[in-house]
């Protein structure tokens, strides 16, 4: 626990309750032939978060200035935009499901319990300094465990879960691109680029290290076989619970034919005539944990990268009366996730359309990613050429098709 660091923050926070919600209604809509998601993205998306961890260890900025200081400015103003938006909606959405999930388990107003963890989250980003957070953060990725734990109030007949998982019958048609498109979206989000290389920009300064650009190659390996280590087992850890949570929705709410879930909080207690009350409670649990990694991670995501875009001190090491634009950003990202909770708009609703807004924005991002990380401007002797550049590659195209699909018209028999 002590050597893993932003990837398994990062990791666990792309399994936030809007993503146990995605992930639910996917296999609450599809079965098990949705399964065959998971063992593809692992390779891809943690090939990209190992790409923007070596980008913020060798420049020693974030994704957003060097996306400003190498592309046009309307580039950068346009991914802040949508990052920002989706980022909002995402953070509206767990708060509620947060909230409903204390509700289902204390029975307590789901309204007070949203608020209370609005609060809660808030008071621990500005008031705690990050190298303290992050120990907290770590011990709740241990929340995950839960969906793997469902695994045992339940019967798995696991061969047809690895045949399925290896060849799916999926029909091809509009409504299974879209879950798809939205599955990619809450796997391989832009916010999670973002964080991972504030992260370890983050890390540089506060052990006052000098940005690998300026040390020469043999001196960065030892950093590099770091962030892999910890990009790759957090990225595991991140799609193996999704795979349990696509796998127990779709061993329990698809077999009774409950095909439309639209929070993780839902999915939680429709499990409990099926599963019994222990995979409920372990559900709930589980979101009430993750939420309180997503949230910030979410947040503080949106601020780095306007920060950056607008030159502001920035930085969760520093005191909110040292970086007011940075520490303003978080709160007025949480607060409007609150106050959505209190207007005509329905966060849920535009959760899964803010997934797939993801999934459309994550491939020009990854495109303008690699290009980074390819540039000798940027990366000096550390320039990206091996495999994991040919993995992120294969991950824009795989994400491009997917969003392709979607917008195509479908119509055919199940393959």
């Amino acid at each position: 626990m002590a050597k893993l660091g932003p990837g398994l923050v990062t990791g666990a926070a792309d399994d936030d309750p809007s993503g146990i919600a995605t992930y639910s209604q996917a296999g609450a809509q599809f079965g098990l032939n949705i399964l065959w998601t998971m063992p593809l993205t692992y390779p891809l998306m943690s090939a990209v978060q190992v790409m923007c961890a070596r980008i913020g260890l060798v420049t020693g900025k974030g994704l957003a200035a060097n996306i400003k200081a190498n592309f046009a400015p309307w580039v950068i103003t346009v991914v802040v935009a949508l990052l920002l938006l989706a980022n909002t909606l995402n953070i509206a959405a767990d708060v509620v499901a947060m909230g409903e999930a204390a509700h289902l388990v204390t029975g307590l107003s789901h309204l007070q319990m949203t608020t209370l963890f609005v609060v809660v989250t808030l008071l621990l980003q500005i008031f705690v300094p990050y190298h303290n957070y992050v120990r907290y953060l770590k011990w709740l990725t241990l929340s995950l465990l839960a969906y793997g734990a469902v695994m045992f109030t339940i019967h798995v007949p696991w061969g047809e879960v690895v045949l399925r998982t290896l060849w799916p019958r999926l029909r091809l048609d509009s409504n299974a691109a879209a879950v798809v498109v939205a599955v990619f979206g809450t796997t391989i989000s832009p916010y999670l680029f973002f964080w991972q290389a504030s992260q370890e920009v983050e890390d540089l300064h506060r052990q006052h290290d000098a940005p690998l650009v300026s040390l020469k190659r043999s001196l960065g390996k030892r950093e590099f076989r770091r962030v892999a280590w910890d990009s790759w087992s957090g990225m595991l850890f991140s799609n193996l619970t999704a795979y349990f949570i696509i796998l127990s929705t779709a061993l329990t709410l698809h077999v009774a034919g409950v095909h439309d879930i639209k929070t993780a909080a839902e999915a939680a207690e429709a499990l409990r005539p099926l599963a019994g009350d222990f995979a409920f409670l372990l559900f709930a649990l589980g979101i009430l944990g993750t939420g309180l990694i997503g949230v910030p991670v979410l947040a503080g995501s949106g601020a780095y990268a306007l920060s950056e875009a607008m030159g502001w001190r920035l930085g969760l090491e520093r005191k909110a009366t040292d970086a007011v634009g940075f520490y303003g950003v978080i709160t007025l990202s949480v607060l409007a996730a609150l106050v959505l909770q209190f207007s005509p708009i329905n966060p849920i609703k535009a959760l899964f359309w803010s997934s797939v807004i993801n999934g459309i924005v994550a491939v020009p991002l990854m495109v303008v990613i690699i290009l980074l990380s390819s540039k000798r401007s940027v990366m000096g002797a550390y320039v990206e050429r091996g495999w994991i550049r040919v993995l992120a590659w294969i991950a824009t195209a795989v994400m491009g098709m997917a969003v392709i699909w979607m917008f195509l018209p479908h119509s055919g028999p199940s393959s």
